[in-house]
C-alpha cells in the first residue's frame, strides 16, 4: 500500500505517559509495517507496541498532538513532528479502508436497539434516541462531531486566534486549572460570542474581550472552571442532536456517521440557548481548589443575580491574595493571542 510504503520506519521524538496520572517520558516513536513502537532513546528499549489500526487522536486539529493505542488505554503520546503526525494520520486511513469493517456488525447492533427504541412510541422516542445515542458514541466520533461544531462556529466567531506564544501560555493556564491530562482544549475568538461558550468535542472558547480589557487571567479563568464544569455535567452532544434531528440521530445511530449539512445552523441555536444554572457550591470549590477568586467572575454574570452575589460572598480569597495564577510574561502573551 501506497501510504505504508512511504512512511514505514518513520522515527520521530515524543513525549509518552504509561498511565493518566504518570510522568510523561521522552521516548523515540518508530513507524512500523503495521505498528508503532515506543522506545527509550538512552537505553534503546522498547517501551510500547501499538498497533496501527488502533492508534486514535485525542485533539485533532491541536499541537501537539496526542494519540492513544485505543479508546479505553491510559497510554499517551504527545509529539509535534508534522511528518509523524501525517504518517499516523494517512496510514491509519490506509489501513481502515484496506482492513476488514468489524464496525458494520457494531452497527447491526447498533441498529437493532435502534430498531428497539423506535417500537417504543412517538412521545418517549426523542429523548429516549438522543441520550442512547450520546451514551454509546466512541470519543472518535464524538471528536469528529466537535471538529464539524467548531467548522459551523467559526462562521459567526472567525477562525480562532493563533498566536503561537500566546497559545502556549493558554495551554499552560489550561494544565494549572484543569490538569495536564484533561482532554479539554480552550480556544480564543475575536468576536461572535458574548463571553464563552462550549461545544462537543471538549472545545470551550472564550472571547477575546475577557483578556484584552482585564488586568489579569482571573475572569478568563472563572469562565474556563465555569464552562467546563456545564460540560462535564451536561452532555454538550446531545443538545446538537437535537437540533440535528431524529432522521440525522438515527442515521448517526446505525451507521456511525453524522452528516455536516446536519450540523449546519448549530452555533446561531447553540449561542441562543440560555446557560444552565450552575451549583453554587460545586463551582465555589473549583474556585478554592485551583487558587482562582470568584468576585472577577460574579462581577461578568447578570445583574441582580443570585449566583453572582454569592459567588461574591463566599468567595474563597475575599481577605486573603491569591496565588498567582500565571507569570507576567504569560499574561502579556495571552492578551496579544489575536494580534500575533
Amino acid at each position: 500500500m501506497t501510504a505504508l510504503t512511504k512512511y514505514t520506519k518513520l522515527e520521530s521524538s515524543g513525549l509518552w505517559r504509561e498511565t493518566a496520572h504518570g510522568q510523561r517520558r521522552e521516548v523515540i516513536a518508530n513507524l512500523g509495517d503495521s505498528s508503532l513502537v515506543l522506545s527509550d532513546p538512552r537505553q534503546e528499549i522498547a517501551l510500547a507496541h501499538w498497533s496501527l489500526p488502533a492508534v486514535i487522536r485525542l485533539n485533532p486539529g491541536e499541537l501537539p498532538a496526542i494519540y492513544a493505542p485505543g479508546l479505553d488505554a491510559e497510554e499517551t503520546l504527545e509529539t509535534s513532528d508534522r511528518d509523524m503526525i501525517a504518517a499516523l494520520e494517512q496510514v491509519h486511513a490506509a489501513l481502515r479502508a484496506a482492513g476488514p469493517h468489524p464496525g458494520r456488525l457494531r452497527n447491526g447492533l447498533l441498529g437493532s436497539a435502534a430498531a428497539a427504541i423506535l417500537a417504543v412510541g412517538a412521545f418517549w422516542m426523542p429523548d429516549a434516541l438522543v441520550n442512547h445515542t450520546a451514551q454509546v458514541m466512541p470519543i472518535a466520533t464524538r471528536m469528529e462531531i466537535g471538529r464539524m461544531a467548531l467548522i459551523d462556529m467559526i462562521r459567526l466567531t472567525g477562525q480562532p486566534c493563533q498566536g503561537r506564544r500566546g497559545q502556549d501560555a493558554l495551554n499552560r493556564l489550561r494544565d494549572r486549572l484543569l490538569g495536564t491530562d484533561s482532554l479539554f482544549r480552550v480556544l480564543v475568538v475575536r468576536e461572535g460570542i458574548p463571553r464563552a461558550t462550549h461545544i462537543p468535542g471538549r472545545q470551550i472558547l472564550l472571547s477575546e474581550s475577557l483578556l484584552a480589557e482585564q488586568d489579569g487571567p482571573e475572569l478568563a479563568a472563572g469562565f474556563i472552571l465555569s464552562e467546563t464544569l456545564i460540560a462535564m455535567q451536561n452532555d454538550p452532544v446531545v443538545p446538537l442532536l437535537d437540533y440535528a434531528g431524529l432522521h440525522a440521530t438515527f442515521q448517526l445511530l446505525t451507521t456511525g456517521a453524522l452528516s455536516a449539512k446536519a450540523v449546519a445552523g448549530y452555533a446561531e441555536k447553540r449561542l441562543g440557548v440560555p446557560k444552565p444554572v450552575l451549583d453554587e457550591a460545586q463551582l465555589l470549590q473549583r474556585f478554592e481548589a485551583t487558587g482562582v477568586p470568584s468576585t472577577p467572575f460574579a462581577a461578568a454574570l447578570p445583574p441582580g443575580s443570585p449566583l453572582a452575589a454569592a459567588l461574591v460572598e463566599a468567595d474563597p480569597f475575599a481577605n486573603v491574595i491569591p496565588p498567582r495564577l500565571m507569570p507576567d510574561e504569560d499574561w502579556v502573551s495571552l492578551q496579544d493571542i489575536c494580534s500575533s
